[in-house]
């Protein structure tokens, strides 16, 4: 029985941009820190609907055959069944900080 082919859903922020893209292949680089993604994919739609949030992703890697990602920029990695629509989003304020610890009796540091 043959494996069909591999794809992943790479999602990380950006320059307070989150990208939400689809490769064939990823691994860990031999640059320390960083992930190495390959094999971009883009949905092949229809060429009378154009959705501007994939258009700008497509213009984002154009010419890319490799991409470095540093690790601490991942927000997911998800290995799907076929390929979505990939798309570069703002950064919502809807990200709670982690707690402090409060310092010796009680109070924060």
């Amino acid at each position: 029985m043959s494996k069909s082919r591999q794809i992943y859903k790479v999602i990380f922020l950006n320059q307070g941009q989150i990208f939400e893209i689809y490769v064939g292949q990823i691994y860990q680089s031999d640059l320390y820190g960083f992930l190495e993604v390959e094999e971009f994919l883009f949905g092949e739609r229809s060429q009378m609907v154009v959705d501007p949030s994939e258009e700008k992703l497509k213009n984002q890697f154009a010419g890319v055959q490799r991409s470095f990602i540093p690790v601490q920029a991942i927000i997911r990695i998800d290995e799907v069944e076929k390929e979505g629509v990939g798309k570069i989003t703002e950064a919502g304020s809807n990200v709670t900080a982690f707690p402090l610890p409060l310092g010796p009796g009680g109070k924060k540091s």
